[in-house]
């Protein structure tokens, strides 16, 4: 079997991946703060943990994924300054944390579906593992590494001497107030919160050993990933954005209690930028998958359009490039099903692949597990189409999306309408667009208007995973 490789942040090496455990993974991913909907930019990194996992499996490993939802704790600052974003968002929309934490978090895994992102083995909740936490808390401060102030309990980074060991950031040569806020009562400008005593009118908050409060961010995956995957695991997920903070800040805190970093493996997704520049909400280019679905996007596009890139690069995305994604995927899949007729599908499957395919699956292979190079894995996938498989190439196609999730063998071939009424007057195209563009929308009433209204006009619309299907409809008064 192809070994498998991966760039490991903490190192910044390509190491080999062998599991501690033979035959199994132990993988965390940090999941979303449920307070608001969430961004292509992040559902870039949930693809991107995603591909890791299936690349996994396709290795024949089993994979036991963790990811956390939070629901408390994440303040406006990544640095554990300001206010809970639950907070802000419960009172901007009137609701309760609670209410708004369920209602992000169905919004989110509908979103992870439309992405053919797997289910986690594990989906926990921080609000649900309060004693956990509470616990690692009192166990550092045991240790002699937090300690106590008016505000809550901090984590002391003086006695931490790896401290910056993911971020490579240099304390020392680091100004107070340049990284967080100055906090008078901390031993020292980067001593980062394990627990935050709350005032009387906040919502969320727990007894403890300090008092009314809620949890730090940090000591959330800290004290989860330990309660599900032990005291180390094989690897840790995230975006960039986690190296210099949050996943610094999880590497210290679970160290100190166990004298391991966590996971052996930190491996981390780049930016997306949007027109080459930040994605921000002043600047109003803040997009999701519903935004994607509302401009005629398939949701699959954008999968497609990141695994053009490699994870560890920044990827840009724009209206037309998503766009492109579109039409390549359409493309690919037209490539694959052409020869999907039943009764070939029949003669294929089950059978032992020809040493030509089995030659693209093994470059397939090669490349995902050289640091999931999935702009490679895509570009052996393309070389397979036009290589004269035939009826070969839906099974390899099948096969090498186990790990693209493409939808190759059965989604949609485009907006192209199989006509088998001749040619269409403009005002009928017209409408079978604006039908496509509902459904992609899913507004069902407005297409299924439509679908009426063409019936009245003789035409009749069926609907198929490869499309639609536009038919005259035969009536007595049309002879």
């Amino acid at each position: 079997m192809t070994g498998i490789r991966f760039f490991n942040t903490l190192t910044r090496n390509k190491e080999d991946f062998v599991p501690q455990s033979p035959g199994r993974v132990g993988m965390y991913t940090c999941g979303p703060t449920v307070y608001e909907y969430a961004s292509i930019g992040n559902m870039r990194a949930y693809v991107f943990a995603d591909i890791l996992r299936r690349t996994l499996e396709y290795n024949g490993l089993e994979v036991n994924m963790v990811m956390n939802i939070t629901d408390v704790g994440h303040l406006v600052s990544d640095a554990d300054e300001g206010e809970d974003k639950m907070m802000i968002s419960a009172r901007r929309e009137r609701k309760t944390p609670w209410e708004i934490a369920r209602h992000y978090t169905e919004v989110f895994l509908d979103d992870t579906k439309r992405l053919n992102i797997r289910p986690v083995t594990v989906l926990c909740y921080a609000t649900q593992h309060i004693p956990e936490m509470i616990a690692m808390v009192q166990e550092l401060a045991d240790r002699g590494y937090a300690y106590e102030t008016s505000d809550g309990v901090y984590f002391d980074i003086s006695k931490f001497p790896e401290y910056g060991c993911l971020s490579r950031i240099n304390l020392s040569e680091q100004k107070a107030g340049a990284r967080v806020e100055v906090n008078p009562e901390k031993r020292n400008p980067a001593d980062f919160a394990l627990w935050k005593k709350a005032p009387a009118e906040h919502i969320m908050q727990w007894e403890s050993p300090w008092g009314m409060g809620y949890p730090g961010w940090h000591i959330e995956c800290s004290a989860m990933g330990r309660q599900y995957l032990g005291d180390q695991f094989d690897i840790h997920t995230g975006g960039i954005d986690h190296i210099p903070v949050h996943h610094e800040n999880e590497i210290a805190q679970t160290a100190a209690c166990t004298g391991q970093p966590a996971a052996r493996f930190w491996m981390h997704v780049e930016f997306l930028l949007v027109d080459g520049g930040k994605m921000s909400k002043s600047l109003g280019n803040v997009y999701t998958v519903s935004d994607l679905e509302a401009r005629g996007i398939e949701p699959l596009a954008f999968r497609y359009l990141c695994l053009g890139a490699h994870y560890r690069a920044k990827l840009n995305f724009t209206w037309e490039a998503v766009a492109g994604a579109q039409k390549g995927l359409f493309a690919l899949r037209r490539a694959v099903q052409k020869d999907s007729k039943e009764d070939r599908l029949r003669d294929v499957q089950g059978r032992a692949l020809s040493h030509n395919a089995l030659r693209f699956r093994e470059d397939f292979l090669q490349a995902v597990n050289d640091d999931l190079n999935t702009p490679q894995a895509l570009a052996v996938l393309w070389e397979a189409t036009r290589s004269g498989l035939g009826s070969e190439l839906l099974e390899l196609a099948r096969d090498c999306d186990r790990v693209l999730a493409l939808d190759l063998a059965k989604g949609r071939l485009g907006p192209d309408v199989d006509i088998a009424a001749g040619d269409l007057p403009d005002y009928v195209r017209a409408l079978l667009e604006e039908r496509h563009q509902a459904r992609l929308a899913r507004n069902w009433k407005r297409a299924d208007a439509i679908r009426d209204e063409l019936a009245g006009l003789g035409y009749g619309v069926k609907d198929t995973p490869g499309g639609y299907q536009v038919t005259r409809i035969v009536t007595p008064d049309s002879h």
